[in-house]
Parts: C-alpha cells; structure tokens; sequence
C-alpha cells in the first residue's frame, strides 16, 4: 500500500510540473502564467476538482512512447467563481508546446459533455501549438470531436475561450464556435495560416501579431471581444463577466442586491442630446447614467465602434445593452457593427438577457464598399436577430430613427415589448433635407421654397408623435426618468411568455 501511495504522490508532483520547470521558467520569462497557474487564478480558492490528471498519450511513433508526461498537455475539472459551478480546461504549453492529441482531445470534450449534463458553462483557456504532429489523423479527429461539442453546446451552456498563447490552424474553429473571445497582448495570437505560409503563398510579409494577435482580431476582424495587457487582466475580467451569465439555458441571470433606487431620476441627461440635429453626443453617457451603480461591461469595445454592445443590471436584473453611438460614423449601421450586434442579440435571446436597445440611426451605411461587402444580407443579420428573438424587448429612441434602420432597431414591428422615445425623436424615412429634395425635386431652383417645404416636413415628422398615433411608440418620456421608466417596464416583462413556431432551425442570412 505505501508503494502505491507513493507512486500516486510521484505521479501527481510528475503531472503538477508538467514539462518541467525549464519550461514553466520560460513560460514565465514571456510574461505568461502555467495552465495551473491560470485555474487558480481564475476560480475561487480551493475549488478546482481535476479529473484525468494521470491521462498520457497512446502514440509509438517517433520515439513517442519513451515521452510521456501525465495529464498530457491540458489540464480539466471544474470548480467555483463567485460561488458558481464551471468546468474548465487550460492548455499547457510545458508539454509538447500544448498541442493537441487524441488523449489531449478526449480528456476536453468529457468535460464538456459533463458540463452539458449538468448545466454548467464551459472555460476553454487555449495555449497550444496546434495538432500534434506525431499522430497525424488522430489528432485532427480529436479537433473534429472538440468542434462537435461546441456546436452541441451552443446556446444551451455559455462557452468562453480566452486565447493566452498560439492558437493557430484547425484549432482556431473551437474557439471561433464559442459565444466569447478573450485575447491577450502581446503574447497570443490566432490565424488559421502562419506567416510563413502567407508568405509563400501571397508574398506577404506579415508579422504573427500584425496577422493575428489580440489588436488585430480586436479592433478589425471582430474575432476577438476584448483585449488585454497580461494573462492576469484577463482572467479577473474574465470572473467579472461571469458574474453576470446564467449557468444554462433554462436559467435566468442571476440577479444582484443593489442600493440603485429603481425609479432614480437623472435630469442631466435632459440636455445629453444636442440642439443641432447633426450634432454627436456619446451614448455611453446614457447607458452608464442609466444602468445600476453607472456599471457597464462593454464587449467588442473597440470593433465597429458605432454601436454599443453589453451587459449591464437594471435593478439588480441583469440585461443586454445595444445602442446606436452617434459619436462613429453618425450612429450608421453598417456591415461590421450589424455582425457586432446581431451576434450579441443572438447571445441575450438564447440565455434569458432581456435586450434593451438605444436608438439614434440615420440609416445604413452607404457607399459601394459596403453594397459589395454584402450590406443587405450583413444587415439582414441583426433584423433576423431581433425578429427572433423572444425575451423582453425595451427600446428608447433618442434622437433619429430613420428609414429600414428604424425597422431593423427592435421596433414595434418586430415584436418590441416597450418601445419609449424622448420628446425630440424623429421617426421618418429619411431625415427632412434629404426628403424634401426628393418629394418636391421640381422646387430645387428655388432655396426659400425649399426650406419652407423642409420647415414643413420638420413640422410633420421631426417629432414621435405621427409613430405615437399609430401605436408604434407606447410613450414619450422625458429623458431623465429613462430608468425608472426601463425598471418598470422589466419588472411587468418579468413572467413574458412568447414562442416561435416550431421548427428544426431558421435559415438566418449568413
């Protein structure tokens, strides 16, 4: 028995140092935490639970039999953040630089298929090389059965990755499939061809970070949700935003005590939107004067910055944020930010996040970069999406609302629980300049008779009144009672029961 127990105790200090302490000091010399190091952080104290710490790889080939370090590359199990339940699996870049074997691959999908079990997200923290080379095939069965998971999981338990090293080639997909990315500076990357590659084939010269690190799939891919300066950022905002997720799909998210009157007032926000029509005013100052204790988690900060994106309390109910952002291109929807949000609604829809959407748009980008980019079934996307979507809905329009971006905007038409506008919204085709010239095109030559006629228009529809007679507006409130009158509207939606017709799936515009 005490050879046995022994044997336990070299095994367990053998799979603890993983490659080696060489490797965990090289690690540790790029700026970068052990997987081991990274669980720890990331999980409340003395609760992780590892399950396959003795796993090892079944390959002979190429010395590989006389190689084998337990746990094999990745370490799993589940554990506790703020007190609730999430499966997680790190990557160790100390065994065989973290890359992906058919051992490696099945100790990842059975925690995943435990977590789909038991109803717990999921926390991928990928530091890999990439398949290993050694096994050929069956390392790329092992991605195939990991991408299968994430397909089975989605919208049915959150999935996370947070990218803290190299992850290149097939093994981009798996995070790709997952609702959040998570980068880090500096120190990971992720492309599905390397440099060198790019190179011989397009005769780019490219560095690994201009291809595919955190600032590149952060503010142009779109690939990336946030960016971070070290491994530690990370995770802690990591735990931040976890708070605010549900556990399933079958769970709402968890509310939180707050000491933020409900029916808070803020008259300042009656002078946030300008005189001057064409005037911009950052939308981020409604959303923080709006929202619990001014605590706003913004997501995709720095991708397709004319919208707004993130989570948010209203009285404690956790909720979705998306908002037009004046400030960027005018508030125009255009290809990159109708991706932006229409996958973040997609998210709120399949999780029980009620969405409330901040409205001022213009209209669609125009422009032939956008018409051949795709712009009409782009577009389609975040239309689908709110149209879809069948949790409590609550719009405030707070300046323009003009042609199909109106539509497209949560509005009434698209199911909309409560649709509110401010007392100087504009909902209208196009804005009155524009209108004008085209309704009364025979006046062009004559300026005083086509600015009576814009008057005129301006008079007709510069107002939520027309929309309000007909019912798409529930009401017109004073922008300072924004909250409260939100905070209402949530606790009537609370019980809100709607399905869509059965069926297999929608053919959403991809």
């Amino acid at each position: 028995m005490h050879s046995i127990r022994q044997m336990l105790e070299d095994k367990r200090a053998k799979a603890r140092l993983g490659g080696g302490q060489k490797r965990i000091d090289a690690q540790h010399a790029k700026g970068k935490l052990t997987a081991r190091e990274r669980i720890e952080l990331l999980l409340d104290e003395n609760t992780f639970e590892e399950w396959d710490m003795f796993v090892e790889h079944r390959c002979i080939d190429f010395g590989m039999d006389q190689n084998k370090i337990p746990g094999d590359g990745v370490v799993t199990g589940y554990g506790m953040i703020n007190g609730r339940m999430v499966f997680v699996f790190s990557q160790d870049f100390t065994v065989f630089g973290g890359a992906l074997s058919e051992a490696h691959a099945e100790k990842i999908c059975k925690i995943m298929d435990q977590a789909m079990k038991v109803g717990a997200p999921v926390i991928g923290l990928n530091d890999s090389g990439g398949a290993r080379i050694q096994e050929g095939v069956a390392s790329l069965g092992g991605y195939a059965e990991v991408f299968q998971r994430n397909v089975m999981c989605s919208g049915v338990i959150p999935q996370i990755s947070v990218i803290m090293g190299p992850c290149a080639g097939g093994a981009v997909y798996s995070p790709a499939m997952t609702d959040f990315i998570y980068m880090v500076k500096d120190s990971s990357y992720m492309f599905v061809t390397g440099p060198e590659v790019v190179k011989t084939v397009t005769h780019e010269s490219v560095t690994a970070e201009e291809l595919g690190g955190a600032v590149t799939h952060s503010t142009r891919s779109g690939v990336a949700d946030l960016a971070f300066e070290n491994d530690v950022e990370a995770l802690l905002m990591l735990r931040r935003m976890f708070n605010y997720l549900p556990l399933n799909n079958k769970e709402k998210p968890p509310v939180r005590r707050t000491d933020d009157p409900a029916d808070r007032l803020d008259f300042s926000l009656d002078t946030l939107v300008p005189e001057n029509p064409n005037k911009p005013y950052d939308i981020k100052e409604l959303i923080v004067k709006t929202v619990d204790d001014n605590d706003f988690f913004e997501i995709q900060p720095d991708n397709a910055k004319n919208i707004v994106v993130g989570f948010a309390r209203m009285n404690g109910q956790p909720v979705g944020i998306v908002a037009n952002q004046p400030q960027v291109a005018a508030g125009c929807l255009d290809i990159k930010s109708s991706i932006k949000a229409a996958r973040f609604v997609r998210f709120c829809d399949a999780f029980n996040f009620p969405v409330i959407t901040f409205v001022d748009v213009p209209g669609f980008m125009p422009g032939t970069a956008q018409e051949y980019g795709g712009i009409i079934k782009h577009g389609a996307k975040l239309l689908y999406a709110y149209a879809e979507c069948t949790v409590p809905k609550i719009t405030v329009i707070t300046r323009k609302a003009y042609g199909g971006a109106y539509d497209v905007m949560s509005s009434k038409h698209l199911r909309g629980d409560v649709n509110f506008a401010w007392p100087n919204a504009e909902i209208a085709v196009m804005g009155a300049k524009g209108a004008v010239e085209i309704i009364f095109r025979e006046d062009k030559s004559d300026p005083a008779k086509l600015a009576a006629r814009e008057a005129e228009y301006k008079a007709r529809f510069a107002n939520p009144f027309v929309a309000g007679s007909r019912g798409y507006i529930d009401d017109v409130i004073q922008p300072h009672e924004t909250r409260k009158r939100i905070c209402r509207s949530l606790a009537m939606l609370r019980d809100k029961k709607l399905e869509n017709p059965w069926r297999k799936h929608g053919n959403i515009p991809l």
